[in-house]
Parts: structure tokens; sequence; C-alpha cells
């Protein structure tokens, strides 16, 4: 699978917190696979998300002798993070690594296959890779075991042929952050006008294939020499007076196209797609005479060559307004463009606060203040301090007086904040049997209360459905978190009863979050499903530290892909108008 393209550091630096987190994260696998009692597992994945998401780099801090304090992290495990930083090994996980077969912890890739699901598939069948699991599938042996059936089989192959399919394509958030060194060296090129992300990137599609920049110069060979000579490219694969292929050092492969200014309108309508979109823009052009290709309108009859040098001037030839790039997918918006009825696509500036994010009193990495300060940086005016509920564990949610505390510090940090507001909320657990995490009188209290499903994911659809319906019919939750609990690239949507899901927030004014993370759950279609049904939206950057507060922008373009305006969005909200309208 593509990774992203390593960051130069220095000597100092070491293993980077995602390559501990990584390694954290596997000793937990491993104990589970070998059977150690699960506290132990939970307590070094916790250890591994506070790694992650801490803004700072952890091996260089241990190297100074100034540790910081992760949640979760006790003397002993503190001790281990002390010397995989200093050391860029750890013994007991190489000792572990001995004990657990490296195909065992291939199979974890696999959606739904969890730690206990691979020791007892192990134990009890001697499957020890990903391709003796798909065999086992095939061949119906699984079914056989207590707690697996036919459906699981079902389940296991799909997993694996989405784990196939998906291990070539990258995450939208990692394509940004690959390609925004490029872009910025190569507009930097003497004689370059314009140069653009163009593709799937640019229609902001959540994973990405090869990456695409269309750049505009009357001097292409100099930008081609600057792309090919770049320290990150691996290799480059092709290069010609208009086109360059480069693969980048541990990453995906770059294409970078170029056209002349004047014919840059036509290149970006061609570049941009999708595939289908440009299908039906070549048809309308075949209607009028025109046979359109990334280098202009040709007169079919003269054989006269058309550039244009903007995407509307494109747009307006084949009798079109211009059309947004997140919603060229062939999916009815030429026919919403001839009608008049385009939506206007909510924007960034749109959003006045983010509904979802969490601090340092539960699974956090900055304090509430920092969390507060950052966000009113980032232009926003208010924001809702989501910290979990005390059933998700893993978290060290709020029990009743830590909300009461938490609430004090709320008020006290708003006194000295303003204008800005930070909103109290709760990101609640919605538990396996339907009952939420907080009993009526504590939610009533709340500013906002957002519930969401954590656990017990391996549950039928029905039950799901019941759960989150639940929680949708409680007049003192607003919104459902990241409803399909998706994390792209990693983890499967569950399947609820959307028909059911729809009616009830619709009726109940209950609002569904389009989440930045990498989770981006609602996705473009069902948020699309969603307003069609005349539910609420609401964006939020589920941030867990100062540098996500930017995965808002994610879920602003993950809306737009779906059609969404900013009519009836919680975020286009003031903080007053948001808490007046709890029910």
């Amino acid at each position: 699978m593509p990774r992203p393209r390593p960051i130069a550091r220095t000597a100092e630096a070491g293993l980077t917190n995602a390559e501990i987190a990584r390694t954290f994260r596997e000793i937990g696998d491993m104990l589970e696979i070998l059977g150690e009692v699960v506290y132990k597992a939970v307590a070094y994945r916790r250890v591994a998300d506070a790694v992650e998401r801490y803004p700072d780099d952890v091996a260089v801090l241990f190297r100074r002798g100034d540790p910081p304090k992760l949640p979760g992290a006790g003397a002993a495990l503190t001790v281990k993070l002390a010397e995989l930083a200093e050391t860029g090994e750890l013994a007991y996980h190489q000792k572990l690594r001995a004990q657990v077969p490296e195909g065992l912890l291939e199979m974890l890739r696999v959606p739904g296959v969890g730690p206990r699901t691979v020791r007892q598939l192990h134990d009890e069948l001697g499957i020890d890779s990903v391709d003796a699991l798909r065999a086992a599938a095939s061949d119906g042996q699984l079914r056989g075991l207590k707690g697996l059936s036919a459906r699981t089989e079902e389940n296991v192959l799909a997993g694996i042929e989405r784990l196939e399919r998906v291990s070539t394509r990258i995450l939208l958030h990692e394509a940004d952050e690959m390609i925004a060194g490029l872009v910025a060296h190569l507009r930097a090129v003497p004689g370059v006008e314009r140069l653009e992300p163009a593709g799937s990137l640019r229609r902001r599609v959540a994973t990405i294939g090869d990456l695409d920049l269309l750049a505009a110069t009357e001097r292409p060979q100099d930008l081609v020499r600057a792309l090919d000579t770049m320290p990150e490219v691996e290799r480059v694969l092709a290069a010609g007076v208009d086109k360059s292929s480069i693969v980048l050092a541990g990453g995906p492969r770059v294409d970078l196209m170029i056209c002349h200014p004047r014919a840059w309108g036509t290149h970006q309508v061609h570049f941009t797609g999708s595939r289908e979109h440009n299908v039906a823009l070549r048809g309308r052009a075949q209607d009028r005479g025109l046979s359109l290709s990334e280098k202009g309108f040709k007169v079919v009859e003269t054989g006269e060559l058309l550039p244009e040098a903007t995407e509307e001037a494109v747009y307006a030839r084949l009798d079109l307004p211009w059309i947004p790039p997140e919603l060229r997918e062939d999916a009815g918006e030429i026919a919403a463009a001839l009608a008049g009825t385009l939506p206007q696509l909510v924007t960034d500036q749109d959003v006045r606060g983010d509904t979802h994010l969490h601090s340092d009193w539960t699974d956090g990495v900055d304090a509430i203040e920092v969390m507060a300060r950052a966000a009113r940086d980032r232009g926003l005016s208010w924001m809702v301090l989501t910290d979990h509920s005390p059933s998700l564990g893993i978290t060290g949610g709020l029990v009743p007086q830590r909300v009461a505390e938490q609430r004090a510090e709320v008020e006290r940090l708003n006194a000295g904040l303003a204008p800005f507001r930070i909103l109290h909320g709760t990101e609640m657990e919605i538990r396996a049997d339907a009952t939420l995490d907080y009993p009526d009188e504590l939610l009533a209290t709340f500013d906002l209360v957002v519930a969401s499903v954590h656990t017990a994911r391996g549950q039928s659809s029905a039950q799901l459905t019941r759960r989150t319906l639940a929680a949708i019919e409680n007049p003192h939750v607003d919104v459902i978190a990241h409803p399909t609990g998706r994390i792209v690239n990693r983890r499967d949507p569950v399947a609820l009863d959307w028909p059911r899901v729809f009616e009830a927030a619709a009726r109940s004014g209950t609002a569904l979050e389009i989440n930045g993370s990498p989770r981006l759950d609602l996705d473009d279609a069902l948020a699309r499903a969603a307003i069609g049904a005349g539910v609420r939206l609401t964006l939020a950057s589920d941030a867990h530290r100062t540098e996500e507060l930017d995965q808002l922008r994610y879920a602003v373009s993950t809306a737009r892909r779906g059609w969404v305006t900013a009519e009836g969005l919680l975020n286009r909200l003031s903080a007053d108008e948001l808490r007046e309208g709890r029910r």
C-alpha cells in the first residue's frame, strides 16, 4: 500500500510518532492473539492513540530528557516508550514478534477480522496467512467454528477483495500532504502561470490513485526538468515535451500535464474529469458540430481549433453554467445545470463553528483553552467540546462529577475568550443494548449532545439500526456522529436501515454528522440522500489535537460532493442560535 512520502528528519528525531504508535498498536494486537488479558492490549492501544495525536516529536522529547505526559502511559509503558524512542527498537516487541507468525498480523488488515478471530482461526484451523484464510473461507471451513457462520465467510472474502482493491489508493488527506510540497516547488519555477491539482484529487474523492497536476506555461521543458530532479522523486517513468510521469519515494505516481495558457480551460476540464462527465460534455459538443478534447473545441466542418483559457468559457460554449469540480460525476449535474437548479454548495466561509472535538480531559492531546484558541485563530466563532462518556473505557470518559467540573472550566474560559464561545457538549456512547451512557437529566444540561456507536459494531444491521434510532428518538440527542462507523481504507461502514434512519432524523430534527477525519462519514452519497430526505446535517473535524482542526475542510469537501448547501447546516448558526435550537 502506498505510504506518505517520508519527511526529512534530523538524526536526533529517530522514529516518528506514527512509527512509535504502530509498534504499540501491534503489541496490543499480538497480546490478544496470544490470549493475554484484554486490558493489557487496551493499554498499549490507548498509548498508541495518544502518541499518534501528540503534536510534538515524542522520540525527540524522550531523547532530550523531557518525556511527555501521555494519557494512559503509566510507569511501565513509559519505560518501554523511552527504550523505543532512544534506541529505535523495543525488546518486548521483538519478543512478541518471535511468537506471532507474520501472516497472522497480515490477517488483521482484513476488514472485520480482529485479534481474537485470528487466534481462533490459527488455533483451530491452522490458518496463518491471508491466502490460507481466503482458501478456508471459500471452502466453507469457517462456519464450523464457534461464533462464525456462512455470513462470516462472505464478509471475510469481501474484506480480502476490498483490501486488495484499496491497497493502491491513498486517503484524500494523505494525497493533499504528499502533493503540497510539489505544488509549492513547481509554482515557483520561472514561467509557470498556473499550476493546480487535477483528476480525482480536484474532485475531492475520498481515495486517490495517481496524483495529477496540470500546469500552464510557455516554458514546459523547464517545468519538466524541475519536477524530475526533485529529491523526492524515486524514478522518472516518462519525460516529454508536455508531460512528465514520476514516482515519489515511498509514494504514488505523479502525472504532470502541461499546456499553453490559452488552452488552460479545456485542459483543466479534461484532466479534472470524471470520465463519465467528460463523455457527456463531448456529446453536447458533437450536437453543436464540435469535437471537444483537452486542446480545445475543433469545428468539425472546417477543422478550426478553438482553445479556451477558462473553464467558464468551456461550459458556456456548451450552453452550460460552470459546474463545480466536486459535482462532475455524471450524477445529474448536467441536467441540474440545464434546469438552473445546481445547488449553491457550502463553502469554508459558511462554517462558523465545529460541532465535534476533544480535549485532554479524555482522549485528546491539547487542553481546552489551547483547542479553543486554535479554533478561533482559524476564523471560527464557536466550537463544541465533545469529550467522551464513561462506557468507552479506552478514552477515559467523564463521569457526571467530572462533567460538572469541566462545565465550570468552560465557563471560566469563556469569560476570557469572548466573543469566541466554547459550547459544552459530549460525545456519548450508544451502548450495545441501545441505552444511552448518560441519564436524561444530565443530557439536558449540555449545550449539544452528540451520540455515537463505537462498540459492538459486529451486531446485525437490525440491532445497529435499533441503537441508532434509540438515540435519534431521544429528545436530548442533537447529533449522530460518524453514523456508519467507517474509516476510509481501514474499516468498512456498518449497514443501517437508511430509510428508517433518515425518516426518524428528519422527523425529530436530529442532525447527522459529516466527519472530516479519515472516516469521511457520512460519505457523499449518503449525505446527498440525507438532504433529499429532509435531514439536517452538521460538519465536524473530530479533532483530538489542534492540527486536526483542519479536518473540518474535509467535511466541507465531502458535503460539496454530496450536493450540500449551507442551508440547514448546524455550522452556519451562531452559538446562541445553536443552543436555542435544542429541543
